[in-house]
């Protein structure tokens, strides 16, 4: 038996890792909910689609301003975005199979970063796009302004590029001071994938989060937005 050519015709045949398919739920809450309110209500926009990964593992990082962004992020690219949630909201009916199938993914309350991390990597070694908030928390102006390395990390344990993304104006439409949303213009834009980290070393990692937290900033400030 020839091992080396049986090697290369194994390697030649693998493909790339799938993203998984968006459940009918997922279609239905984008199509009814998410896209009628980003679209109409907030005269929303999208720029830059073409630079998204539609298949593969990816780490997709973006600013953090409101309530708002979760959603408008995990239905704005083209492929469902999964984001962890507290356990307890999956046993809520009705919200839980929503937040399922919309690509959720459980952590249990008191869960510790090294958990979280795991149960993530795992979802992107399944072909999943996984959100993370730069800051890990909202920001009053909408700003990357305290990164987090949780997002290189990520990226560094599964391989996965990671793809910068701005969120304009959703702080002013539902920031922290607010309990009823402002009707601004809001827009995603989306920037050109960056490679993982070359290793999870803490030089390395912070380097990264630095770039990630220029281009994000860059994209926010690129043009300004009519308000």
């Amino acid at each position: 038996m020839n091992v080396s050519s049986n090697l290369a015709t194994n390697t030649s045949d693998l493909q790339p890792l799938k993203a998984p398919r968006p459940s009918l739920t997922y279609r239905l809450v984008s199509g009814l909910l998410v896209f009628p309110v980003f679209r109409m209500l907030f005269r929303g926009r999208t720029r830059g689609n073409d630079n998204v990964p539609m298949d593969g593992p990816l780490v997709v990082v973006a600013n953090h301003g409101s309530h708002l962004d979760p959603p408008l992020l995990g239905h704005a690219l083209g492929r469902p975005v999964s984001f962890m949630a507290k356990a307890e909201l999956f046993r809520i009916p009705v919200l839980g199979h929503v937040i399922r199938a919309c690509g959720a993914y459980p952590v249990k309350r008191g869960a510790s970063d090294r958990e979280a991390i795991r149960i993530a990597t795992a979802r992107l070694n399944e072909g999943w796009a996984i959100g993370v908030f730069l800051d890990g928390t909202r920001q009053s102006d909408g700003r990357v302004n305290q990164p987090m390395p949780g997002a290189a990390l990520l990226a560094a344990r599964s391989g996965s590029p990671l793809l910068p993304v701005a969120i304009l104006n959703s702080h002013r439409a539902l920031g922290k001071e607010r309990n009823l949303p402002r009707l601004v213009k809001l827009e995603m834009r989306i920037g050109e994938p960056i490679p993982a980290p070359s290793s999870r070393r803490k030089p390395d990692l912070e380097a990264t989060t630095r770039e990630l937290q220029r281009r994000i900033n860059a994209l926010l400030d690129h043009v300004p937005l009519d308000r």
